[in-house]
């Protein structure tokens, strides 16, 4: 048995199928097969019927001679190009994402916004049919298009996904969690929900925009007392052009999307040893002032 979403994936090209096309300047056109249908674009048309149960990775030729790569878009190109109601997380980062949270087959996963879909796209296909994510989103909007985005991008249902509109802090009734993503505006909110519901040794990551939030959710771990060291970290994606002896950095980059803070559950009673190492001179001086603990 495949796992949901791999028909999809791999074999010839079926109706239903979502297909991209990409012209000799990149630029990329995604379209859903049916029979019968034309794709119609200023360099011409391309049969549908012409892709039906032929392979990926050939070549059209559009009814003005335009050449066309033929693929099945990739999740990334999905992500880039799907019905959009919040701002998506970047495939950079939902792949560190999955990596530092250590997302694997099985898991019991809990996120919190949802937005459109993009990072519980990445979740279900790490977790897997056996697997569990509970998506919390408290706006109805947002969750009615990360629930198309998932159904259009898996072709289904994902037996492994649970959606809640609602706040997870107030919501969340699961016991035994593995790991908890948070992407939200004020992630601290969650904390003792989700240390509740974590088994010792969870993983908690979450995904914040400005430093303020950060310095916030970093000090809020470290006062509640039962989580390990956080650490924060982001990414910066760039791209590089070769060329024979042209081997240079691109002039464009991905630069930064979003902060990465991860954190491990201590069991309880478990003190940490006290750190070394000093802070920073002025890190907390009469200008700062400790978080308040949500209870």
């Amino acid at each position: 048995m495949s796992s949901t979403g791999a028909s999809h994936r791999r074999g010839t090209l079926r109706v239903g199928d979502r297909v991209q096309l990409t012209d000799p300047k990149g630029r990329m056109h995604t379209i859903t097969l049916e029979p019968g249908r034309r794709f119609h674009t200023a360099k011409g048309a391309v049969e549908h019927d012409a892709l039906i149960g032929g392979p990926e990775g050939v070549v059209v030729v559009s009814s003005k001679g335009t050449q066309y790569l033929v693929q099945r878009p990739l999740l990334r190109d999905f992500v880039l190009s799907m019905p959009r109601g919040a701002t998506v997380v970047y495939p950079k980062d939902a792949a560190l994402i999955v990596g530092m949270a250590d997302i694997y087959p099985g898991a019991r996963v809990v996120e919190a916004g949802v937005g459109s879909g993009a990072l519980t796209c990445s979740l279900l296909r790490a977790v897997g049919d056996g697997g569990y994510v509970h998506s919390f989103e408290r706006r109805a909007d947002f969750a009615e298009v990360a629930r198309g985005n998932v159904e259009m991008f898996f072709g289904d249902d994902h037996p492994a996904w649970q959606l809640t509109v609602g706040d997870l802090q107030h919501e969340l009734h699961d016991t035994e969690i593995d790991r908890a993503v948070l992407d939200m505006l004020a992630p601290w909110e969650c904390i003792p929900a989700v240390a509740a519901a974590m088994v010792p040794g969870g993983v908690l990551c979450a995904y914040v925009a400005t430093t303020t939030q950060m310095s916030r959710l970093v000090e809020t771990l470290r006062m509640d007392g039962r989580w390990i060291e956080p650490q924060a970290q982001e990414t910066l994606l760039r791209t590089w052009h070769v060329e024979g002896l042209a081997v240079r950095p691109d002039h464009r980059m991905v630069g930064h999307t979003g902060f990465l803070v991860t954190t491990r559950r201590l069991a309880d009673g478990t003190v940490l040893p006290a750190k070394r190492s000093r802070p920073a001179k002025g890190a907390y001086g009469d200008d700062w002032s400790p978080p308040q603990l949500v209870t």
